[in-house]
């Protein structure tokens, strides 16, 4: 197996590869207009203060929002995209990545909140299950490192970790959801 590299630069060798897990730079989700509904940086040396990240945000929306393809290179990043009926996901990595890399976890982010979302990936019910498509971002990525490129086991660590946050702690809408499957149930039996 080969593993994604990182260019590093020396005085007496010029330019040599040197392996990493880093490989993700960031992930995003923007609605339609190109406003930010969730995004994670990875990497504090690409992007370091909210103010760039949304410039670059803006630059990379105003490039893809019509286009149709799934790759682009902005600033010095490879960035692939999928757009659905209002929203866009975007997974940046850096020039060098293996774009297939991180198709895979593109398609993972999507496929894990088209099925946590039960099919209705839409800006209203992304911003209405937020809390949980954070923890499959956590789940997909952590720090740059890719964690797990199959929706259904993100999916299924999802759930397990919704499932013990203590009554106390959860929204009103997880709390909600929690007495219709119990009402659901007890009704089947």
């Amino acid at each position: 197996r080969i593993l994604p590299t990182k260019i590093i630069k020396t005085k007496m060798e010029g330019f040599m590869m040197e392996p990493t897990l880093n490989i993700i730079k960031g992930m995003c989700i923007m609605d339609n207009d190109g406003n930010r509904i969730l995004a994670k940086y990875y990497d504090k040396n690409v992007l370091p203060t909210v103010k760039e990240q949304k410039a670059f945000e803006k630059n990379l929306f105003s490039k893809t929002h019509r286009s149709n393809t799934e790759i682009i290179m902005l600033d010095g990043l490879t960035c692939v995209y999928k757009s659905n009926v209002d929203l866009f996901f975007y997974v940046m990595g850096s020039a060098y990545e293996n774009e297939l890399i991180l198709l895979s976890v593109l398609n993972c982010l999507y496929d894990s909140i088209n099925l946590i979302l039960k099919k209705i990936v839409e800006k209203r019910m992304v911003l209405e299950n937020l809390e949980i498509i954070m923890l499959a971002f956590d789940e997909i990525c952590d720090g740059g490192v890719i964690l797990d490129a199959d929706p259904s086991s993100v999916v299924k660590r999802v759930d397990l970790r919704n499932d013990d946050i203590p009554i106390a702690e959860q929204t009103v809408a997880q709390v909600l959801q929690s007495a219709r499957e119990q009402f659901k149930w007890s009704i089947l039996k």
